[in-house]
């Protein structure tokens, strides 16, 4: 047996479909034939099916048509197996999905799913299961055998979702060789607000006609979510943003009612320190009075090494609280998070058929959506808000930002706040609501919740720049339209610069005009001085402006820290530069910034438009970057400076220029009228195949934030069809 093993291992990395039964081949055709799917102009794919099973399958098989590789690596992901196609530097990252995700488990929770939920798994993996059988050519890197139970490890809307607060480092150190070389591939720095999202809703009030209207603006990774259509005869018509493999739609709307999810929400994961008891029986930890035994598992890390497939065994060790991840002075830490998958796939899948407010509000009542909040819009008018969803009942007088102690009984969740008692808005006298990944405490102006009526642990993040611009721009306006929404998301101010410019003005007039910075830096103030603080792909201010305060940021990137300003909090950050660091530090990172300019692109002077560039050469996203090859001027930034609109690059990269990764992503602006109307855009096109005229046929759209009519309604997708078939076709 471990010898067909070895072998099975040793053929893993050259992956051969699984041949398909008669039994599936009746099923998927019969399946095939009661969907049609139709490619608009766009290459945007509607899907029809007689029941909701049938439109998944549909949506599966759209999804895997336009890029597979995204559906198969997000369930290699979601598995652990990402070591098996990368080697050994991945071992803990598949570790760490490994400590939550157990297919046994899940299998189980398959079998126990109510039978309307079976029925749609059972009807996702066929989807992607008669891709591969229509498609021989398409070689998978692992999974050539989709199961159903596989839609329970990606419940929610982003890949590894909580999980991932869970440092892959921490997990080495803790769980690997205590001496040697490190295999972790480092992550790199989370840029808190450009990772982030807009949501916007307008109640009917401030509303040329009358309509609520919502902005959908999440801030992901380019081609993290494609745009679909999907529709049955028993009821489901969901329209946005589908995260690729899964089968239902993340962020949109239906016919009725809109939904914009924004992370953040409140502090939902808990971690605990454990005091440990190592005996001849056993590891133990303490609880009360008493000693408790650690449970011990087994987990295999199967890699690829070389030609063939290699494995580590790790021991995990389990509180009745999770999974050990570190130790920390002298204890080890247990995590504790939302484990609910079946839950969180049926509040998934239910929210996309939810027609009215109150059916939607039963959704929430799952409870299980633990890492976003929600803005939402319907037709009756309703607009509302809710900061997070799952949360957990705790002690208010611990501070549960910090690891607390495991042996104390007072740290154990006390089940979970109702939806009711949970930081909410339903209908603000004000007519309008926000979200950008911000606190709720300014979501709706002076109709937003009070800070003090709620417990410290129901928000985890600050106040930021995009927030006070969202109130900025959504505050006494009355006539919003679809077009008017679309400016208002992509206004160009920067309020970061309303702070840190004057500063660098004050430090430039209180030098004495005989230091050399005086003459040296003349010109470039007196260009900062005339600017509005606002992007434009002609400012050279704004290049100068962002490049300065780079600079600074990381000159003060220790000193922020050891005043216990956390990197997301940006504003403090930002009034640090303001008024804590001395005029030599301003106009020296002011020099430093010229120069940058000047050796990159031969002038400071040089417009944003010119540095800030949309690319897209191949379906790898943050890479691959090329100076001499065509792209598109992007005026807007990355949000941390304030703008509502998203543009950042992906980690270092190696180019002068910089190459957008992160930020707008799916964009839609929605009106829920007698008929509903809506307009989006998509980062580069709907397509993963560089050889599609959907690759990148948004390109220029989305650099300009000029945003593409939205074909809702079967007889205008009818009119707009580039292609209609069956799966398999």
């Amino acid at each position: 047996m471990k010898r067909l093993f070895a072998l099975i291992l040793s053929l893993a990395p050259f992956c051969f479909v699984a041949a398909a039964s008669a039994d599936d081949l009746v099923r998927w055709k019969e399946r095939a034939a009661n969907v049609t799917l139709i490619r608009d102009t766009w290459g945007i794919p509607h899907v029809y099916g007689k029941t909701d099973a049938d439109a998944v399958f549909g949506l599966l098989y759209a999804q895997a048509e336009d890029d597979f590789n995204r559906v198969e690596l997000n369930y290699v992901n979601a598995l652990g197996r990402l070591a098996e196609i990368e080697g050994e530097k991945e071992i803990y990252r598949d570790l760490r999905m490994k400590l939550f995700i157990d297919p046994t488990d899940m299998q189980a929770k398959y079998a126990e799913s109510p039978a309307w939920l079976r029925a749609l798994m059972d009807a996702f993996a066929d989807g992607l299961n008669y891709y591969l059988h229509t498609h021989p050519a398409v070689k998978p890197k692992l999974i050539t055998h989709f199961e159903p139970w596989m839609a329970l490890t990606f419940s929610e809307g982003s890949i590894g979702g909580d999980i991932e607060s869970i440092a892959l480092r921490d997990l080495e150190d803790f769980y690997g060789p205590k001496s040697g070389k490190k295999l972790t591939v480092v992550e790199p720095p989370k840029e808190h607000d450009s990772i982030g999202s807009n949501g916007f809703a307008i109640g009917p009030k401030n509303t040329t006609a009358g309509h609520a209207l919502l902005l959908i603006n999440p801030h992901t990774s380019f081609y993290f979510r494609p745009e679909v259509n999907v529709v049955s005869d028993e009821g489901l018509n969901a329209y946005g943003a589908v995260t690729w493999g899964q089968f239902f739609v993340y962020q949109g709307f239906n016919d009725r009612v809109g939904w914009m999810h924004t992370s953040g929400g409140g502090d939902v994961i808990d971690e605990y320190l454990e005091t440990i008891v190592e005996k001849p029986g056993g590891v133990f930890y303490r609880y009360g009075d008493a000693e408790r035994p650690l449970v011990a598992k087994k987990i295999t890390l199967p890699y690829k090494s070389g030609p063939t497939t290699a494995e580590k065994t790790i021991t995990a060790y389990f509180s009745h609280q999770g999974p050990i991840v570190r130790a920390a002075n002298g204890k080890w830490v247990a995590v504790k998070l939302m484990q609910e998958p079946v839950k969180a796939l049926m509040q998934s899948y239910g929210r996309t058929k939810a027609k009215t407010y109150a059916q939607f509000l039963d959704v929430m009542q799952l409870r299980t959506n633990s890492s976003n909040n929600t803005v939402y819009a319907d037709a009756d008018g309703n607009i509302a808000y809710w900061h997070g969803n799952f949360v957990p009942v705790r002690d208010p007088k611990l501070d549960w930002t910090k690891p607390v102690d495991g042996a104390n009984a007072a740290t154990e969740w006390k089940g979970l706040h109702a939806v009711k008692d949970t930081i909410t808005l339903l209908n603000p006298a004000n007519g309008w609501l926000a979200n950008t990944n911000n606190w709720p405490f300014s979501a709706a102006g002076p109709n937003s919740p009070r800070q003090q009526d709620f417990p410290r642990y129901m928000w985890k993040r600050p106040e930021n720049p995009r927030g006070f611009h969202a109130v900025r721009v959504l505050t006494d306006q009355h006539d919003f339209t679809l077009e008017k929404l679309i400016a208002a998301a992509f206004d160009s101010e920067l309020p970061a610069f309303e702070v840190l410019v004057p500063a660098l003005l004050k430090a430039y007039d209180d030098t004495a005009a005989l230091n050399p910075l005086k003459a040296k830096l003349a010109e470039q103030i007196a260009v900062l001085r005339a600017w509005d603080h606002r992007w434009s792909v002609s400012s050279v201010a704004t290049s100068l402006a962002i490049f300065w305060a780079q600079d600074l940021i990381a000159q003060v990137r220790e000193a922020t820290k050891a005043k216990g300003l956390a990197a997301g909090d940006l504003l403090a950050i930002h009034n640090f530069i303001a008024h804590e660091t001395t005029a030599t530090q301003r106009l020296e990172a002011l020099a430093r910034a010229s120069a940058k300019l000047q050796e990159n692109f031969g002038t400071w002077k040089t417009p944003w438009g010119e540095i800030n560039r949309f690319q897209r050469l191949s379906g790898e996203v943050g890479a691959g970057f090329d100076d001499a090859k065509p792209s598109l001027p992007v005026g807007f930034t990355a949000s941390n400076w304030g703008s509502l609109a998203a543009f950042s690059a992906v980690g270092p990269q190696k180019t002068k220029k910089i190459y957008g990764g992160v930020g707008n992503s799916f964009v839609a602006v929605v009106e829920f009228g007698p008929r509903l109307k809506a307009k989006s855009l998509l980062a580069g096109g709907e397509s993963g195949d560089p050889a599609s005229p959907h690759f990148n046929d948004q390109a220029a759209l989305y650099a300009k934030g000029q945003f593409k009519e939205v074909w809702f309604y079967r007889e205008d997708v009818e009119q707009h069809a580039e292609r209609k078939y069956h799966p398999g076709n």
